[in-house]
């Protein structure tokens, strides 16, 4: 859904910036994998070290990079399927870290069993989301279907995460988003799955 409504808003923001590392020589690719490693780098040293609103601020002004690298890539009239290739591969990287710290800390000096498996599961059903879609595409099919698309799972999670350490507030708060979020990933894998199931049905009945 946020990527419905907000990239656009987001990529007319960072146009002036895309336009500038564009003039410096920067390419996009090289956008992608800075971004991708500042986002790694937070989730992975801050959050397991409990520090969730340094962590959440470190990770937010890479993940922008996200909608920046392809702002470059459009305006420089780059866009490839190498790109689109890598950019995809390292946000499932990003993604990972984020709930990996997280679980990192739950599963040590948070010490919360249940938070550390939610986490996880978040971890393992976000991956299986974009699979999902991925692989369809790779059979010629579409499975764009969901509630839980990767741009709703990333601000569900850092801004309960950086609120988290901001207010202090109790770890039942997380706890709700981390299940809300591990159930819509769930069920978005079931969408896509039903989908892709429709779609080769079809295929079969129409050969």
């Amino acid at each position: 859904m946020l990527n419905k409504y907000a990239r656009a808003f987001f990529s007319a923001i960072f146009r002036p910036l895309a336009q500038l590392l564009l003039r410096l020589g920067i390419s996009p690719d090289v956008v992608t994998i800075v971004g991708t490693l500042g986002v790694s780098f937070g989730a992975l040293w801050f959050y397991p070290r409990g520090e969730f609103l340094v962590g959440t601020l470190f990770i937010t002004a890479f993940v922008f990079s996200d909608m920046l690298d392809g702002n470059m890539a459009r305006l420089s009239g780059r866009s490839s399927v190498w790109g689109a290739y890598l950019d995809s591969t390292l946000d499932r990287v990003g993604d990972a870290a984020i709930f990996g710290g997280l679980v990192l800390y739950f599963a040590g000096q948070g010490d919360n069993f249940l938070m550390a498996c939610l986490a996880l599961a978040c971890l393992v059903l976000g991956s299986v989301v974009s699979y999902a879609k991925a692989r369809a595409e790779g059979l010629g099919m579409e499975a764009n279907v969901g509630i839980a698309e990767r741009a709703d799972r990333l601000v569900a999670v850092l801004v309960t995460t950086g609120l988290t350490g901001l207010f202090d507030l109790p770890y039942i708060v997380l706890t709700i988003v981390l299940a809300l979020l591990a159930v819509a990933s769930f069920i978005t894998v079931l969408q896509r799955m039903l989908m892709v199931r429709r779609q080769a049905l079809g295929k079969a009945l129409a050969n």
